[in-house]
Order: structure tokens, then sequence, then C-alpha cells
């Protein structure tokens, strides 16, 4: 299949990501610079305050990484993960203890200050008080668990939670991904579907198009197959506990791991329930 060429004016898919985390970066080390020009330390005080402080040096590693992403790539295969694991998840943890602190500062101060005081300062540091926390929560967002791609039935890509699977209709083979990292690889035909149902499961009325595997050259069909079991509502159970999905492995070759659980994923949006709902059609059909 023909590729369309990266071009300035045609980014690969994740390059916005990079551009926002970068320009967050830039935002905070900016603010960071101009917090300490206003105070009257020499650069040498400043730098001699910063290495006898842990949360400073947290600060700086995070920044570093934000600004300079070692290892980030957009690629057109993984649309939703343009940064390593590593850094994906170091980040986020970053983030998470710099929203904490924000929190936990500016909760002292409005204990200690009053709320009026509290508004006086928010308007001497132009909002800069609410923003550091929306900043670093925003950087939480960004690196969120997510699946390679979206779900594409017509492709034969299905994103359930942060997994996705990538069904070869030729070699019947299916590919497990859960974020960046590859599950395995596995014979189409010993998958299979399960529903965790919630406590009150409802049928759903349409069947959702799926592609039946074939030979090269055959034409698929949308049909659903006979007894195929319906997805179950995204209703809250009592506990507030979602339905959830498991995509089970039994290959009777494989001695000692017959019915293995390949993931197992909370049914968390519509798009989750169709997909999975997609999933379990084309895996009955091959």
């Amino acid at each position: 299949m023909a590729r369309t060429k990266e071009t300035r004016a045609n980014a690969a898919p994740g390059a916005g990501t990079i551009f926002t985390l970068r320009a967050i970066g830039l935002v905070l080390v900016a603010r960071w610079l101009f917090s300490m020009s206003q105070s009257q330390m020499s650069l040498s005080t400043a730098i001699t305050s910063m290495a006898s402080s842990p949360w400073a040096c947290i600060n700086l590693v995070f920044l570093f990484l934000l600004i300079f992403l070692p290892g980030a790539r957009a690629v057109a295969e993984r649309p939703f993960h343009p940064l390593p694991q590593w850094l994906r998840q170091a980040l986020r943890l970053f983030a998470f203890l710099g929203f904490l602190f924000a929190l936990w500062s500016i909760g002292a101060f409005v204990a200690s200050a009053g709320w009026h005081r509290t508004m006086q300062a928010v308007a001497a540091t132009n909002g800069w008080l609410l923003a550091a926390p929306v900043l670093y929560a925003a950087v939480i967002w960004i690196c969120r668990p997510l699946p390679l791609w979206r779900t594409n039935v017509a492709a034969r890509r299905f994103a359930i939670g942060r997994y996705a699977v990538s069904l070869d209709p030729v070699t019947r083979t299916v590919v497990v991904w859960a974020e960046r990292r590859k599950v395995g690889q596995y014979d189409a035909r010993e998958l299979s579907v399960r529903w965790a149902n919630g406590p009150d499961p409802r049928p759903t009325p349409a069947p959702t198009p799926a592609v039946v595997f074939g030979a090269a050259g055959e034409p698929g069909t949308s049909a659903a197959p006979m007894g195929s079991v319906a997805a179950p509502s995204l209703a809250r159970s009592a506990f507030g506990v979602r339905p959830k999905v498991e995509l089970l492995w039994d290959s009777p070759a494989a001695a000692g791991h017959n019915r293995q659980t390949v993931f197992r994923a909370a049914l968390m949006t519509e798009g989750d329930r169709v997909a999975a709902r997609a999933l379990d059609t084309t895996l009955r059909q091959v």
C-alpha cells in the first residue's frame, strides 16, 4: 500500500503530542527563570540553593526530559505513542509529583493566608498560581495509558482500553500490544473473547460489522454469525465496577499454556465496547 510522504504540511501522527509537551516544558522553564530573576540572589547562590534542594533537582530532571524528549519520534504506525514507554512513564510520574506539590503549596497558602490574600496572590502572579497545577495535570493527561491506534474494523485493528489488537487475514495471526509493548503473536483460531458481564447485562440490538478472515482475494462478509454473544452494557454495578472483557488463548499444541488470558480490560467507553464486540465477531468467523 502506498504511503503518504511526510512533509512539514503533512506531519506524522504524534507530532502534535511532542510539540505540546515541549511547549509546556518551555513555559515552565520561562516561569522558573522569571521567578529567579525577581529574587535578589546571584547566579552562583541560586545554583547552590538548587543543588541542595531535592525538589529543585527533581524539577530539573523533569524539565530536561520534557523539553528534549530523548527517543521521541512521531511514526504513523503508532500515532498515540511517539514517546518511548520509559519516557512516558517518567514524565507521568514527575508530573504527578509536581501536581501534588503544587496542590499542597496552594492549600497550605490558602490555609495560612485566607482566600482574600490568595486571590490577591493569583492576580499578582497573573494567574500562575492556578496555571502551574493545570500544566502538570496536562502532562499527566497526555501521558495517560493509550493503545497504539484507534479502532478500524476495515483494517482489522482494534483498541480496547490500553490494548491494541491487529489481525492479519492472510496468515491468520493476531498481534497484541499493551501500549507500546508487544504482548505476543497468536494464531487467530486459538483466540476467543470472553465477556465478564456485569450484574445486569443488556444485549445490543444492532450488530457491529466485522470483516471475515479468508484467503487472499476472497471477499469478506459483514454478517454476524449465529450464536454470537452480545456485549454487555456500560452501566456500572452497585459498587461502580465496569464490565470487563478477556481475550483468551487456548492452544492444544502448547503444553502447559492452555487457556491463558492474553489480557483483561474494562469497557470504559462506548468505543471499547464496540471494538470488543467487533473483535469477538471477527474471531468467531475465522
